[in-house]
């Protein structure tokens, strides 16, 4: 399995906004909060925002925020929107995968450890991986906003 730069640099950009649900944030600020380089970062913001992850606002009081509650975004939806499949073998998908002979059981262990991957990532919430300092209020006030 192999998390990418983007999936990464994504769910650090999607924490930063969950961590902070009544206002929006730029990029930039997100850029220097969690080190991640501005013009790679913008791009997949923009991936983020064609998945409905994240929601954008331009002018002067604009930014973006999340697109659904952090209770509802899941690493798995991250991994999704930015990767595509969870594991490749070779970059490509397991589907259809194959072997001859000895090496025939050998796929249904690589979509074992697909679905493991899945399972963990699927369970996993935005909501889960906040620090413990952001406040039930700033959580209520998310998922009223969300609602809306």
């Amino acid at each position: 399995m192999h998390i990418s730069a983007k999936a990464d640099y994504a769910t650090r950009a999607l924490l930063e906004l969950a961590r902070e649900p009544g206002r929006p944030l730029t990029c930039e600020a997100i850029a220097s909060s969690q080190e991640i380089p501005f013009r790679f970062l913008k791009s997949v913001v923009g991936e983020l925002r064609r998945a409905g992850l994240v929601r954008s606002q331009r002018g002067c009081e604009g930014g973006y925020w999340l697109g659904r509650p952090a209770d509802e975004v899941t690493l798995l939806d991250v991994v999704r929107a930015i990767d595509g499949d969870v594991l490749t073998l070779r970059g490509e998908p397991l589907d259809g995968l194959g072997y001859p002979g000895p090496a025939a059981p050998l796929p249904g262990v690589w979509r074992q450890i697909e679905a493991g991957a899945a399972a963990v990532l699927g369970g996993l919430t935005l909501a889960a991986l906040l620090p413990a300092g952001l406040s039930t209020d700033a959580r209520e006030r998310h998922s009223e906003a969300g609602a809306a």
